[in-house]
């Protein structure tokens, strides 16, 4: 393991607040540099003793298990100042110092819709989940879910039918699934899309790890899509936090007997945009992709026309980076990686243009693998 790996994984290992770990990195050329200054700036970063303690005397098991996984192929640590960590993830109130991420990586970066809700849905729910992730999957967003029971499920299971991207965002190492009669699908995850997790490896379930993975769902989708929930609920805390981030949250609505209704119904009420058809939710996130693009590229986006209403157009050819990405593009399907080497544009700016000119039906993707549209 290098030195600049070990420090991460140090970092990262102690826990606790990320706020002053992600100040000792952004303040210093390199995580072996921050660690190399000491107790005293790591306090002055903001470290408690707990956390000063553990960057002295790391647990050298967990760090050779974490340099171990890493050595797998599909295994990647997108870490804080890692080229490839998710933007709309740095926007967040308390973003992760890292993700570890087994499976395709660039779908972090990629355009999605988180879609929540009960773990006991109704017939109906589960119905809407499936039909509403299909939708989007279909559209090119990725589906971003927990990989719990019930409608996480459903709509990662629906994803995978459609042959489209789907992510897991875990709230325990991206080694176990939980819950355990999900490691089939778990499996499938990591083979077509990918699950990921701010938890090391080995990292075991715990009532307080949910939350947390909440907020990192709901800070990686540009909008959180709620189908069924109960008034306690934990998709109605990834429904706040998307919230509290700026995003758009969604919310079927149902019948006033249906207790899994009331806390889509209590969403409506604070303001989240009553759907019924996934068309909706599509026409209201299409001019965030141009955002989104803005943002990643640093320059203006054209005015929104196309095919559906709301759409975004992709830029005028002569814009420097869409003509580099079409004339890497072949009428051959092309992988990311090679994308990436052809262009030198990230997979996170990549992901973003590429979604844009899938949607104005430029491009076509099958399997992760891009090509010219006829």
């Amino acid at each position: 393991m290098d030195e600049e790996l070990h420090a991460l994984l140090r970092l990262i290992l102690a826990g606790g607040a990320t706020a002053p770990r992600r100040r000792l990195l952004d303040t210093h050329p390199s995580a072996a540099a921050a660690l190399a200054e000491g107790v005293g700036a790591w306090r002055a970063a903001g470290l408690d003793e707990r956390r000063c303690e553990r960057l002295k005397t790391p647990n050298e098991a967990a760090l050779a298990r974490c340099a171990h996984w890493l050595e797998a192929p599909g295994h990647t640590l997108l870490h804080w100042r890692h080229g490839d960590y998710p933007s709309l993830l740095r926007q967040i109130a308390s973003p992760p110092l890292a993700l570890f991420v087994e499976g395709d990586a660039s779908l972090l970066c990629h355009p999605g819709v988180a879609v929540v809700g009960s773990r006991q849905p109704t017939a109906g729910g589960a119905d809407h989940a499936r039909r509403f992730a299909q939708a989007l999957a279909a559209a090119g967003f990725t589906v971003m879910s927990g990989m719990a029971a019930g409608v996480d499920a459903a709509a990662h299971q629906a994803a995978l039918a459609a042959n489209g991207r789907t992510v897991a965002i875990v709230g325990t190492g991206t080694d176990l699934a939980y819950p355990a009669r999900h490691a089939p699908l778990r499996k499938r995850l990591v083979e077509a899309g990918a699950v990921a997790s701010e938890f090391p490896p080995g990292t075991q379930a715990r009532a307080p790890h949910f939350p947390s993975r909440n907020r990192v769902l709901a800070g990686l989708a540009l909008g959180t899509l709620v189908i069924e929930a109960a008034e306690r609920s934990g998709a109605l805390i990834t429904a706040r936090l998307a919230a509290e981030a700026g995003r758009e949250v969604f919310a079927l609505p149902g019948s006033i007997d249906n207790p899994m209704a009331r806390g889509c119904h209590r969403l409506i009420r604070d303001g989240a945009l009553l759907v019924e058809d996934p068309e909706e939710v599509i026409a209201a996130l299409a001019p965030l992709l141009g955002q989104l693009a803005q943002g990643l590229h640093d320059s203006q986006m054209p005015v929104a026309h196309g095919p559906r209403e709301g759409a975004v157009q992709p830029r005028a050819p002569q814009d420097p980076d869409y003509q580099s990405l079409w004339n890497a593009l072949g009428h051959d399907p092309t992988g990311m990686d090679a994308l990436v080497k052809r262009t030198g544009l990230t997979a996170a700016t990549l992901s973003s243009m590429l979604l844009v000119m899938e949607l104005d039906g430029q491009v076509a993707v099958e399997h992760g693998r891009y090509s010219r549209r006829s």
